[in-house]
């Protein structure tokens, strides 16, 4: 009964619990490195890969986002050429449930019309 109070209110300020997870999740690309990283850790090139169309530039930006709120680690190894790893922490891997939410209600658009 608290959750459904908590979706309901009327205001949706900086402190509004979904207002928080949208401003994470803002963007398409978001989405889809977390699931790419839901599987296991990936370097660069195969997060880029897997999600497909988007730039270096936005996934670095989104990754440092990711990396900065504490959902992403970033680990570099010292070596040549340098090898870095990305894969979610404790906080991020929360998001799986949210993930799998939208990829069943996705499956479903279209088959009740």
């Amino acid at each position: 009964m608290e959750n459904n109070a908590i979706i309901r209110r009327n205001i949706c300020d900086a402190g509004c619990p979904v207002r928080k997870t949208a401003d994470i999740l803002d963007g398409k690309w978001t989405t889809l490195i977390v699931r790419e990283l839901l599987s296991g850790t990936r370097r660069f090139s195969e997060l880029q890969r897997g999600i497909g169309g988007i730039s270096p530039k936005m996934l670095t930006a989104r990754l440092k986002m990711l990396e900065d709120h504490g959902l992403v680690l970033k680990v570099i190894y010292p070596c040549i050429p340098p090898k870095t790893e990305y894969s979610l922490t404790e906080l991020g891997r929360g998001l799986e449930s949210v993930i799998v939410a939208m990829a069943d209600f996705g499956g479903r658009i279209g088959l009740e019309a």
